[in-house]
């Protein structure tokens, strides 16, 4: 890490990430390079290597930022409210994951490359964000379904979250996606992020 000011380091980390979220609006993640991202900024590539070993890491810190404001709306629904029934938490974490379309897209296109390819205290930094998200959809459980003991939130947990990891590949289809279906008459039907979100969550919500 090079020496300067936390303020000086944290400005140039944050406009890496901004230039690789910029390019992955347009382009895969297999063709963005850290050269490529140090054309976005207004540094070189061998700036960008004191700050991030792997374009991986830079996906990552992008995923942390993502599971971080995805916790920030989970806390504002919890303290927002007095009470909640178990269909108007289901729409309220279908809502919440609406507005997070880049998270779904990189937990369910890149996620184990990310993490693969990350050092482990960046990965620690990663894991921190994410068992965040966990207490925060176990806050809202506590405090609006006191019917549900340990064991039924727990399993509430572990069976939304692996769940919402594949949402994005059922809910963003290409037209070549498309074309294919209907050659091969699969009868796909279209779902939004609230959509599909909404079933399971209110689903898992009535079995626990």
């Amino acid at each position: 890490m090079p020496k300067g000011s936390p303020e000086r380091t944290n400005a140039r980390k944050e406009e890496i990430i901004s230039a690789c979220k910029t390019l992955y609006q347009d382009m895969s993640f297999k063709d963005i390079t850290i050269m490529k991202i140090a054309e976005y900024t207004t540094f070189s590539r061998a700036s960008i290597y004191n700050y991030f070993e792997t374009k991986e890491e830079i996906f990552l810190a992008i995923l942390e930022k993502e599971y971080d404001l995805w916790v920030d709306d989970l806390n504002s629904i919890a303290d927002s409210r007095d009470s909640m029934t178990r269909d108007e938490i289901a729409k309220a974490l279908a809502q919440s994951l609406e507005k997070r379309e880049l998270l779904l897209k990189l937990m369910s296109m890149n996620h184990y490359d990310m993490e693969e390819n990350s050092r482990g205290e960046r990965l620690y930094e990663f894991k921190i964000a994410y068992g965040n998200s966990l207490k925060a959809v176990d806050r809202l459980l506590q405090k609006f379904c006191g019917d549900m003991d340990d064991k039924a939130r727990e399993d509430f947990l572990y069976s939304f979250f692996p769940f919402i990891y594949g949402i994005y590949p059922y809910t963003v289809v290409t037209d070549k996606q498309k074309k294919a279906m209907e050659q091969a008459q699969v009868g796909y039907v279209y779902h939004s992020i609230y959509d599909i979100a909404y079933i399971c969550a209110g689903k898992l919500l009535q079995e626990n």
